[in-house]
């Protein structure tokens, strides 16, 4: 699909609303939260062998059994949505399911996210957080006839599924399988059926499985499992025995000192518990439930052993899109650990992680990984689907939620101000704006503009000024996060941090940059010189606020300088001095890393900029921490949430903040591909019809090779050294043209067999190619 067709279809979808006959219907069988999950059925005559559609969607989640046969292979459907502005739901075919006569649909519901544990228990766990009763909705279509649509006649009756959460887990009893549909049902008469959307995604599916790499037993003669990789997954089992044995598998990601460590789960008690029929080999995996986990500890109850077991991803990044390869096999294994966490943290929903009692939609995290993300895997509607649930939860003030789907919006009693963050809200602005870079969609920037305008008008209406000063107090107007979790160095003597003004005022000036761009590129010229107007004023406001008159910055870390520079914030009389300062900062942290999540993104694309590729090369590539390596030289195989989750002496961080499986970090990745591989669309022709070639050569990771299917065609780039001569090689698809920009300093260049006459003595040379394979050559100064 190309990129205007990409944009086309994800309009047209945004505006399909269906006619429903159906009614949404609650089990009397459903006894509430956290009991046996009830189900719905209903039987129905159908002609077999003909096309049939099934519509379907649940407030919680669902799986569908048309005789005694699953509907599709989504997981988690009908996905998470601000559900009280957005409900998705699915189209299938059921066609061949269909018998001539009489058919039954069975409906099992879950608690999912809609009623489930959402939040922390250690502050308030949040249950019935969107409502307090499950449902389903539910219409077949066949021959231009509804045949069938969920109404008061339907009935309900008790699944085999005991107690089902997404913090909790679920627990199983098989013995309880084909339990009869003895109650009734009742019609939402709350529901508006308005706000059923058509599913904007593919769906969360399974990944192939992972066997185990090895397997031991604990002193309590417990076995653990070592499936080799971080993920969010399931287990499936394969099982014999007595009925009323049971198996219960507990989760986590590490291994302290060799023992089984789940603390850092907090009140997500992750459990999943089968409890067998004795009919021969049974399989079972989770329905209505996901879990965070490398490692499984299983407990055996009773007369059973365990044939097969397996750890099973699941995703709803399943098309991968970008591959880089270096000479630096732990590099190249961050690369895969990027693509873990992007894995493991898109299941429906852009999460932070996939294990402990948090999985939200942090809309922070998100921002800073989009461009990385939409290299890896095909990311354009699933980030269209969360946007429309960012607008739908953005407050009257406009002010942008802290996570989306927003659990806090309805409990504000409980959570009160969990909304308004610099650099986390930005998401509305950032988000878009690399659907656009990426896939060339226009029409998401036509969609969010209003909200990124309201964003930006809040922001400034904080402190009414160009200078953000954001209050202190998380519930307090404003509140910022700043750059989270950035390290601070020895206690004895910490590291400067970047504050929170800083920080804020920064980010007011990236979004009302942005948004401006983005009003011109859609036409809307008043907005575009308003805040191109802003953006000017905030940053003359920041340079004689944050920049004395040597050229340091007022925080003087690694934070400020990267922002500042990559963003253009720096007067030019005091860029030379401010250079200094910034890579001062980085000697005093000893060659390492001193930003957090909003910094970490900026840090070595900021290097590249100011001219320092070797000073970049050294921070990327130093193996301490703090430092990207350091987690992959501990066995990481998904990208930590701390940079010291797991410590020098290898004891594990603090677990009331520790996951192993967070992208953000990962969003290095994009610097990776773009500066170091050297491959990027052009703005100004969006989607990689217009491709920038423009490697940034670092020795130590020849050769380097990066493959990305765009919307344009498959694109690719790679080189590698030999004595002092560099091979360059570039793939351009059909219909695309390419710019190779040739590194300053560059002699004897060549392209595709013919010698290229000399640029400027110390500038950079620019090369038009069109599609098609090209070689360049050229030697560098030794």
């Amino acid at each position: 699909m190309g990129s205007g067709d990409r944009a086309t279809a994800g309009a047209s979808r945004a505006a399909v609303r269906h006619a429903w006959t159906a009614r949404m219907i609650r089990p009397l069988s459903d006894a509430g939260v956290g009991t046996r999950q009830p189900f719905l059925r209903k039987t129905f005559e159908a002609k077999g062998g003909g096309h049939a559609v099934l519509r379907i969607s649940a407030l919680g989640l669902y799986r569908a059994f048309i005789n005694g046969r699953r509907v599709g292979d989504d997981q988690l459907t009908p996905g998470w949505t601000a559900y009280n502005d957005r409900l998705s739901y699915q189209t299938y075919d059921v066609g061949p399911l269909l018998v001539e006569g009489q058919n039954v649909i069975d409906i099992w519901l879950g608690d999912g996210w809609y009623r489930s544990q959402m939040m922390w228990a250690h502050e308030h766990a949040l249950l019935n957080t969107w409502g307090d009763r499950i449902a389903a909705i539910a219409e077949i279509e066949a021959g231009g006839q509804t045949i069938l649509a969920s109404d008061a006649t339907w009935s309900s009756g008790l699944s085999p599924v005991m107690k089902s959460g997404i913090y909790f887990g679920e627990t199983y009893d098989a013995r309880l399988e084909d339990a009869p549909a003895d109650r009734g049902v009742v019609p939402h008469e709350d529901f508006d059926p308005r706000v059923l959307v058509a599913h904007e995604v593919n769906g969360v599916k399974e990944l192939g499985a992972l066997k185990p790499i090895s397997s031991s037993r604990d002193a309590e003669g417990r076995t653990i499992y070592d499936f080799g990789q971080n993920a969010a997954a399931y287990i499936s089992l394969t099982v014999k025995g007595e009925a009323g044995a049971t198996i219960l598998v507990e989760h986590s990601e590490i291994l302290d000192k060799g023992e089984f460590c789940n603390t850092n789960l907090r009140s997500a008690p992750c459990l999943v518990t089968y409890t067998l029929k004795g009919e021969g080999q049974e399989d079972y995996r989770p329905i209505f439930t996901f879990q965070g986990f490398r490692f499984a500890r299983v407990t055996v109850t009773g007369k059973a052993e365990i044939v097969d077991i397996a750890s099973v991803p699941i995703s709803s990044a399943v098309t991968r899109t970008g591959w880089l390869t270096t000479g630096h096999p732990l590099v190249n294994r961050l690369v895969e650990n990027s693509v873990w966490s992007q894995r493991s943290n898109f299941v429906d929903v852009p999460t932070d992680c996939p294990q402990r009692d948090e999985r939200l939609g942090w809309t922070g995290d998100a921002q800073v990984f989009a461009a990385t993300a939409c290299y890896l895997h095909d990311s354009h509607d699933f980030f269209v689907k969360w946007l429309r649930d960012v607008m739908a939860d953005q407050r009257e003030d406009g002010a942008i939620a802290h996570v989306v789907p927003d659990p806090t919006r309805e409990h504000e009693d409980l959570y009160p101000g969990f909304y308004g963050s610099t650099g986390w809200g930005d998401a509305i602005s950032i988000v878009p704006h690399a659907l656009y870079r990426h896939y060339g969609d226009l029409d998401i920037l036509r969609e969010t503009l209003p909200a990124m305008i309201r964003w930006n008008d809040f922001v400034w209406s904080i402190s009414n000024g160009p200078i953000v000063r954001p209050p202190r107090p998380w519930v307090g107007r404003g509140f910022t996060f700043g750059d989270w979790l950035q390290p601070k160095g020895p206690s004895e003597k910490p590291l400067p941090t970047i504050g929170d003004d800083a920080a804020a005022t920064i980010y007011l000036h990236i979004a009302a940059k942005l948004t401006a761009k983005i009003a011109g590129l859609v036409g809307d010229k008043a907005t575009e010189k308003r805040l191109s107007e802003r953006a000017e004023t905030v940053k003359a406001a920041f340079a004689h606020e944050f920049v004395t008159p040597s050229g340091r910055l007022a925080y003087d870390d690694q934070t400020s300088y990267a922002l500042a520079f990559l963003h253009d914030l720096i007067p030019e009389d005091k860029r030379a001095a401010a250079k200094e300062y910034f890579k001062a900062t980085i000697d005093r942290a000893d060659g390492r890393i001193g930003t957090g999540f909003i910094g970490t993104p900026a840090l070595l694309p900021a290097l590249i900029k100011i001219g320092e590729p070797e000073l970049a090369a050294a921070v990327f590539l130093q193996e301490e921490v703090p430092g990207w390596l350091y987690q992959v030289k501990n066995g990481a195989t998904t990208i930590w949430e701390r940079w010291d989750a797991i410590q020098a002496d290898g004891s594990v961080f603090d677990p009331s903040m520790n996951s192993y499986n967070h992208y953000a970090y990962g969003a290095v990745c994009q610097w990776l591909f773009e500066d170091v591989a050297g491959l990027r669309p052009d703005e100004n022709d969006p989607g990689f019809r217009h491709i920038l070639f423009e490697p940034t050569i670092i020795p130590a990771l020849s050769p380097v090779a990066v493959a990305h299917d765009s919307t344009a065609g498959r694109v690719e780039a790679g080189w590698r050294i030999d004595d002092n001569t560099i091979t360059w090689e570039t793939t351009v698809p059909e219909g695309a043209r390419g710019t190779l920009i040739v590194p300053a300093g560059a002699r004897n260049v060549i392209l595709d067999g013919a010698p290229i006459s000399s640029g400027p003595e110390e500038g950079k040379q620019r090369l038009a190619v069109g599609s098609g394979r090209h070689v360049v050559t050229f030697v560098v100064a030794p």
